[in-house]
Order: structure tokens, then sequence, then C-alpha cells
């Protein structure tokens, strides 16, 4: 099966899941943003307080953690795109071609600058 098909069969069971306990009414485009944002600071409390280090060598009990995290956010990220009509997968593959403007390698190779900031040399 595709990326793209195996995404849809994702969506259509979190629309099931939602629908059979009645939670469409509350999944708007602003409450979806909202939780898909307390997740993204739910996965980044996991890394609160860890080195650079430590990040990168996580435990199973971190790691299981994370994964969880990481679905949760993917999971509201998907209602999301799915309640505007858009299309997850085209829509990061337009803005890789757009980052690729921005970040010329021979401009960026190597360094951590935000596009405005390599603009002005």
């Amino acid at each position: 099966m595709s990326q793209s098909g195996d995404l849809h069969s994702i969506s259509l069971a979190l629309h099931d899941f939602a629908t059979e306990r009645d939670w469409e009414q509350f999944h708007s485009p602003k409450n979806l943003a909202m939780a898909l944002s307390a997740e993204a600071g739910e996965l980044i409390e996991q890394f609160q307080w860890l080195t650079e280090e430590q990040s990168s060598n996580l435990d199973d009990k971190q790691l299981n953690a994370i994964q969880e995290e990481v679905a949760d956010v993917f999971i509201y990220l998907i209602k999301l795109a799915d309640k505007l009509d858009i299309d997850l997968l085209e829509a990061a593959r337009h803005k890789i071609d757009i980052n690729h403007k921005k970040y010329p390698v021979d401009k960026v190779k190597g360094s951590s600058r935000k596009y405005t900031e390599y603009e002005r040399d």
C-alpha cells in the first residue's frame, strides 16, 4: 500500500473513532490546532532537561513515551489537515520545494542561520 493510502486509511480510522463517540462536533480547525499544540508541548516535555547526548540515547521507557507523544501530534495533524481538506503529502512536497529555494546549498551548508540572515550577506 502506498504511503498516501496508509495516510488515508489512518484518517478514515480517526474519523470513525471520533464519529462513534460523537466527538466530531468538537473538532473545529481551531480546537484541533490547539490540541496539536498541546500535544507538541507534551512531546517537548519528554526532552526537557535532557542533555543533547541523553536526547540521542534514550532508554526504552523514554522512547515509548516519546513514541506515544509523536503519535498524538501526528493524529491531530491528520485530523486538522482532513478538516481543512489539505493533502499532507502534497503540502510537504510543496514545502520542501520552497525550502530548496530559500536554503540553497551553496549559501547554507553547515549553517543553522535562518534564510533571512544569509540574504543580507
